[in-house]
């Protein structure tokens, strides 16, 4: 009676430990494609992504840079200090978009120009993606606003 016992307290916690190994599996695949990367310019120039991976890209809109096309076609460079990369874009841009701000679009590198899909710009006077910050003090261009200013 007891090895009955023994055993079923054995296939119960095997059972339960596929059934985890078997629901972890599973939310890493039905993720896969929801998990974008955060590259800067630099990034983006010293090792191209794979045509057609999805990421985000992020640093200040360089001055002099955007060009306003047909329509809602904008084109324009983002750096970080170190690299630049050509980016185009087919929409409407957020109100607070301007050359000399950060940004972070999301999109895919054709080996030439960044194509983005969708641009996120700083939100008020001092905001700018933690993300970007985090690069631009990485290449030394990153300049710390004062309190109330």
């Amino acid at each position: 009676m007891k090895s009955l016992k023994k055993k079923r307290r054995i296939q119960v916690v095997l059972m339960t430990f596929v059934a985890l190994v078997l629901a972890t599996v599973m939310i890493g695949y039905a993720m896969r494609g929801g998990i974008n990367y955060f590259r800067s310019p630099s990034e983006v120039m010293a090792e191209p992504p794979q045509p057609g991976e999805v990421f985000r890209i992020g640093g200040l809109v360089e001055d002099g840079s955007l060009k306003r096309g047909e329509g809602t076609r904008v084109a324009f460079r983002v750096t970080d200090g170190g690299a630049s990369v050509p980016v185009t874009y087919d929409g409407v841009l957020p109100d607070l978009f301007e050359e000399g701000q950060g940004m972070v679009g999301l999109g895919s590198f054709d080996g030439d120009t960044f194509r983005a899909t969708e641009i996120l710009a700083k939100h008020d006077e001092e905001y700018m993606p933690k993300e970007v910050v985090d690069a631009l003090k990485e290449q030394g261009v990153y300049k710390e606003t004062a309190p109330g200013s």
